[in-house]
């Protein structure tokens, strides 16, 4: 899977640029390994991530939380190795998780998948 990786792609942004738009709101984020699209990932309400993945035929997201390295493959439903990407390689670290600040819910344990 790693020839679906492009290690020097920037990612599309500091948040899920589909919840942004939408006015929502995200539990954690992904970033799509082939094209940099920060998407939220399936704990969060809207499951940007894997509905990107499945819609543009990238399998393989990593991890774009602070501290965080590693990759998913959407395809196989497994972790994996990757290499390095192109920084930044997460979400400022003073940017709350969930997040955005402001946008999230106070029953937002309820809301989560």
């Amino acid at each position: 899977m790693t020839d679906t990786i492009d290690t020097g792609v920037a990612p599309s942004g500091t948040g899920c640029r589909d919840c942004d738009d939408a006015g929502g709101w995200w539990v954690h984020l992904r970033r799509c390994a082939a094209c940099g699209q920060v998407g939220c990932c399936d704990s969060s309400p809207s499951q940007h991530a894997s509905a990107h993945a499945a819609t543009a035929g990238h399998p393989v997201a990593m991890s774009f939380e602070p501290d965080e390295d590693w990759f998913w493959d959407y395809s196989t439903q497994q972790f994996m190795d990757g290499p390095a990407l192109r920084e930044p390689t997460s979400r400022p670290a003073d940017q709350p998780a969930p997040g955005p600040a402001g946008r999230v819910p106070a029953d937002w344990r309820q809301r989560i998948h």
